[in-house]
């Protein structure tokens, strides 16, 4: 049987919000020492998501058997609507399970509702990514990046990032006009959540479609600080932490014959 107690359902509901517009359908892969792991890619296989849920991020876990739960992102966000995000929210699942069951307890108002979700066979191949060296590393304020990639896609299709060892530089070129954004390297002391700081072996040049930084950038509520790794040529790792566990996107950069 598979128990999960998250102490607020906004922490379920985020992450749904941040993934269910990128992919529709995925499993979550659930066990005792894992928690709740997830990997899928979006259509085009431009995007890959990778998301953890330890067992810490829950008030209370428990996996007596390894299982996997196909779910449909669109459906599963309707239900979390249904809960208020203060509400403490279980997952319930059976061994050899055909439905989820979702509680929602509100102690205020001292009601528990209960609603189920219909499970569906989805064929996925689980990849292994393997850590490697990235040319620079930066760490930023989420809602900073999440303002850059939403003001330059009005802009352009793309957006280009160039790193250099003390400025990160975001461009966009379009029909109507350019825009660009340039962010200094520098440690607030007073709040470093609110630092922006850059590790670099060598320069970056890349460019990144802008509907999927879009998509991306609404998983600026789960943290405050993203993690953003480049290397030429190479997909992007963007990670938001999690209170026990995260959530990775990996995207891959556009080269010059998709401009």
């Amino acid at each position: 049987m598979l128990e999960g107690k998250f102490e607020q359902a906004s922490t379920m509901k985020k992450v749904i919000e941040a993934i269910k517009d990128s992919v529709k359908l995925c499993n979550f892969n659930c066990s005792q020492s894992d928690g709740i792991t997830v990997q899928a890619i979006d259509d085009s296989r431009v995007l890959l998501i990778a998301l953890k849920l330890d067992p810490s991020c829950f008030q209370e876990f428990r996996c007596d058997k390894d299982s996997v739960l196909g779910l449909d992102l669109e459906s599963l966000g309707v239900i979390l609507k249904q809960g208020s995000s203060n509400d403490i929210m279980t997952l319930i699942a059976e061994d050899n399970p055909d439905v989820l069951l979702l509680v929602f307890e509100d102690h205020e108002k001292d009601r528990i509702s209960e609603f189920s979700l219909k499970l569906i066979d989805i064929d996925s191949d689980v990849l292994t990514i393997d850590d490697m060296d990235h040319d620079c590393s930066i760490s930023m304020p989420s809602a900073d990046f999440a303002k850059v990639v939403r003001d330059m896609r009005t802009l352009s299709e793309s957006l280009q990032i160039l790193v250099t060892k003390d400025s990160i530089k975001f461009k966009a070129d379009g029909s109507i006009g350019t825009g660009s954004v340039i962010l200094k390297a520098h440690t607030d002391l007073d709040d470093t959540k609110k630092s922006v700081r850059i590790d670099m072996n060598k320069p970056v040049n890349l460019s990144f479609g802008a509907k999927y930084l879009n998509d991306i950038v609404k998983a600026s509520s789960l943290a405050d600080t993203v993690n953003i790794k480049l290397t030429d040529k190479a997909p992007a790792l963007i990670e938001y932490k999690l209170q026990g566990g995260y959530l990775r996107y990996y995207l891959a950069p556009k080269f010059e014959d998709e401009e």
